[in-house]
């Protein structure tokens, strides 16, 4: 497999979009009884070595970070290199424009001080954090999403009301098909759907 495609397709499933090399399978999605299975089949399949997967319940489950193995959010540190952008930019606004571009001599003081640009340098460096908060997360959840194949499946809207569903995404280096079911099944899954992105999926327990 090209190395580049690989670090794209994995770079889109940390943010939970799985494009699988095969529009015929797009991965495996296993219904559990309650919330407590979920969380340990969630633990089995990181254990197992799995990457590409992700959890579907009606409410968080605490927890269940940890148990599918993610690391902690990205977003805070796109939030301090968008401050610290703001404030560099509000500082060099300030200077740039009180000392280089239209110099006044206003009773002596200086073309540039700290203390009459700390207003323009934090509504500045509150600005960008803000914004970069926003695009982040957007980024980082893969925002907007409209399609996703797991549509396809007739169960998974009652994944917003009383079912809970873990899906292993075909792009995953460990998917295979037999095996992959296998294990779900030893986890204690009551049935298992193979989800295909060509607009269809087969129930097969």
């Amino acid at each position: 497999m090209n190395p580049v495609k690989e670090l794209i397709r994995d770079v889109k499933a940390s943010m939970g979009i799985f494009e699988s090399p095969n529009p015929e399978l797009h991965g495996l999605l296993a219904e559990f009884p309650n919330p407590g299975a979920l969380y340990h089949a969630a633990e089995g399949v990181r254990d197992a070595g799995y990457k590409h997967f992700d959890a579907h319940s009606p409410f968080p489950i605490h927890g269940m970070d940890d148990a599918m193995g993610l690391g902690n959010s990205l977003v805070g540190w796109i939030t301090f290199g968008g401050g610290i952008a703001g404030l560099a930019l509000g500082t060099w606004l300030q200077w740039w424009t009180g000392a280089v571009d239209y110099p006044l001599n206003i009773s002596g003081k200086p073309f540039f001080a700290v203390e009459p640009s700390i207003p323009v340098m934090f509504e500045l460096t509150i600005l960008l954090s803000a914004l970069s908060t926003v695009a982040g997360m957007f980024a980082l959840n893969g925002l907007p999403r409209p399609y996703n194949p797991l549509f396809y499946s007739s169960n998974f809207a009652r994944a917003t009301d009383d079912a809970f569903f873990l899906h292993i995404a075909a792009t995953d280096r460990r998917f295979e098909k037999d095996g992959t079911r296998r294990l779900l099944e030893d986890l204690g899954a009551t049935t298992i759907e193979v989800i295909r992105d060509r607009g269809d999926s087969d129930l097969e327990d």
